[in-house]
């Protein structure tokens, strides 16, 4: 059985293959990928994360498991692009992530992510995609 490992953090994100990695940085999130089961999980370590998504006013499934995808690809896009240019927006974006449009990772892996990035809006101010009067930074 092979397991692929996807970690998230606040700064970035990088690609594991069939390993976990020991690492003490409080804003990261994993994602744990079966390839058998076709299961994704995203795990915030960021305390302030599982706050941050109690305190949605609507559940996960208000929307369609679709809504969060094209969001989350949006976001993904804007995140690599942004990753790609440090000198124009700075080092926060460490690492790319490796989103795939065409992979359904489930309503319960897209809510999260798509929470994962209001919750970087939130937290750090920082606004990847423009939205309702929104500026992006």
């Amino acid at each position: 059985m092979s397991k692929n490992l996807f970690l998230i953090f606040a700064i970035g994100l990088f690609v594991a293959c069939s390993s976990t990695k020991n690492i003490n940085n409080q804003s990261k999130a994993e994602v744990a990928v079966s390839e058998d089961s076709t299961e994704y999980e995203l795990i915030v370590m960021d305390p302030r994360f599982e706050t941050y998504l109690a305190s949605q006013p609507y559940p996960k499934n208000f929307y369609s498991n679709d809504y969060y995808r094209q969001w989350n690809i949006q976001y993904c896009v804007e995140w690599n692009i942004r990753h790609t240019n440090p000198l124009r927006f700075g080092d926060f974006y460490q690492t790319s992530i490796p989103y795939e449009s065409n992979v359904d990772y489930g309503l319960d892996f897209n809510f999260r992510l798509y929470h994962y990035f209001q919750f970087i809006e939130q937290e750090y101010g920082i606004v990847l995609i423009s939205r309702r009067g929104q500026q992006v930074r």
